[in-house]
């Protein structure tokens, strides 16, 4: 299965294609949708949508996962941010891509395992979990990787989640990361 993670910005359009073979993933893209500062909105809107839309013509994904917008303090930013997620949101409805969508908060939770992570934290496990050679350049490159593994755990799942870690646990030891061994555990206490 081949998900495509989308971090979107008007400045600044993160992309992340893996593909996700039983428990195996790998990245096949990432990089970042440049656009000007002086460029005129419409034409940085166009871009992000012909870019999107070639990446899908290559990759042919299976899933499409975006981040939904922040709304912070600033309501103009918000606005812009709106309007990459729209052209991103189409480029994916126009290639009938289903699209599912993902707070800032639930990637996060998804990938670091705390929902008030940083970016830079963020960054650490997208590098550690993908196991890449060296750390995305930009932010939102990482950030846009991050939805795609969002996505990719949360495929076949029902959004509600488990009730508590207890259960989620007991459905997936795999995905349990145990830094020590039990003797090392009980050195630490």
């Amino acid at each position: 299965m081949i998900i495509l993670g989308v971090d979107p910005g008007t400045l600044l359009t993160g992309y992340g294609i893996i593909e996700r073979n039983g428990a195996a993933t790998r990245v096949l893209a990432s990089g970042v949708i440049k656009n000007p500062p002086a460029q005129l909105m419409p034409l940085r809107l166009r871009k992000i949508y012909l870019e999107l839309s070639a990446l899908i013509e290559k990759y042919h994904p299976d899933e499409f996962a975006i981040e939904t917008a922040f709304y912070g303090k600033n309501a103009q930013s918000a606005l812009k941010i709106g309007q990459a997620r729209g052209v991103s949101v189409l480029a994916g409805v126009n290639y009938e891509v289903p699209v599912t969508e993902y707070s800032p908060r639930e990637v996060k939770k998804a990938v670091v395992g705390n929902g008030a992570a940083s970016k830079d934290q963020v960054q650490f496990m997208v590098v550690k979990l993908l196991k890449l050679k060296s750390t995305p350049r930009y932010l939102d490159s990482s950030d846009a990787l991050a939805v795609a593994l969002c996505h990719s755990h949360r495929i076949g799942q029902p959004r509600t989640g488990f009730k508590d870690w207890k259960s989620y646990i007991e459905a997936h030891p795999e995905r349990v990361v145990h830094p020590y061994t039990k003797a090392e555990r009980k050195k630490e206490s």
